[in-house]
């Protein structure tokens, strides 16, 4: 595996591989990796000739008091990581090169961006936008993997891709879970023993909201009431959201039918977690 720094150098080495024929597989992370990424790379290499991995926790989608300082970086042991799965190049770019100081440009999605984590977090998908279409530009990908834990996220790259006519296929694979239901996250990290044992209750929701529409429910406020009910259960847990919406343009439902997701994002303690289910 080798290691790459600077944009001109992963754009010298994506061209060369595009010259000769090879499928480059992409899979954009910010680092702290675990088996969700990891499942992402094994996918990629089934799919692909070359995989590249980016590693970079970009500044543009954190709020002012988001945890950009804080979030867990450890490149030695993504490193190892990665290597060990067999990732061709792992990009590592500098803050300095993806914005120097006379950066002007912001990539924006409108309509699937502004709910749920859009609506909480503004400027959120904006950054998201912003470094994966420069991320795409460096690396020239034929295929971009994604996770479905971060199904917002991925719709908005899906639009992007699809407006600006990028040539890049995305294929978003579903969420890896711990044993216990919890989705795979980095920030799982900064749960302690007791919130770690809180933040099923996630699942549980989900899970929970899933079986009665299997029943026959198709209130989405009834629903809803019944995730919130069960979730306030656990004293560390404060709910920013729980949404049903539809499952292709992120609209809200008040009535189930067809493709729906059911979408939380859940502070356990300090942490903010999120997760979802298609139904």
């Amino acid at each position: 595996m080798k290691l790459v720094y600077s944009i001109a150098q992963m754009q010298r080495i994506s061209r060369a591989l595009r010259k000769a024929g090879k499928i480059i597989g992409f899979v954009p992370t910010m680092g702290y990796l675990h088996e969700g990424h990891l499942s992402l790379v094994r996918r990629c290499r089934k799919d692909c000739d070359m995989i590249v991995m980016s590693i970079y926790v970009n500044p543009l989608q954190f709020g002012p008091q988001e945890d950009y300082r804080r979030y867990p970086r450890d490149l030695k042991r993504d490193a190892a990581l990665a290597g060990k799965e067999k990732v061709d190049y792992l990009f590592v770019p500098r803050d300095a090169d993806m914005y120097p100081g006379n950066y002007n440009t912001i990539v924006e999605v409108k309509g699937i961006s502004d709910s749920m984590c859009g609506a909480l977090r503004p400027g959120h998908f904006k950054g998201v936008a912003t470094v994966v279409t420069k991320l795409f530009n460096i690396v020239l990908p034929d295929v971009a993997y994604f996770g479905q834990k971060d199904a917002q996220q991925a719709a908005v790259i899906k639009s992007m891709v699809r407006d600006l006519n990028m040539a890049v296929r995305i294929n978003v694979l579903p969420i890896r879970r711990e044993p216990d239901g919890l989705a795979m996250s980095s920030r799982n990290a900064y749960l302690n023993a007791s919130q770690r044992r809180d933040a099923r209750i996630l699942y549980e929701a989900l899970r929970k909201a899933r079986r009665s529409i299997e029943k026959g429910e198709r209130s989405a406020r009834r629903i809803s009431e019944e995730m919130k009910k069960l979730i306030c259960k656990v004293n560390s847990a404060i709910i920013e959201y729980i949404v049903i919406v539809d499952a292709r343009d992120f609209k809200e439902k008040k009535t189930i039918e067809g493709r729906v997701l059911l979408a939380l994002a859940v502070w356990i303690g300090k942490v903010r977690l999120i997760d979802n289910m298609e139904v």
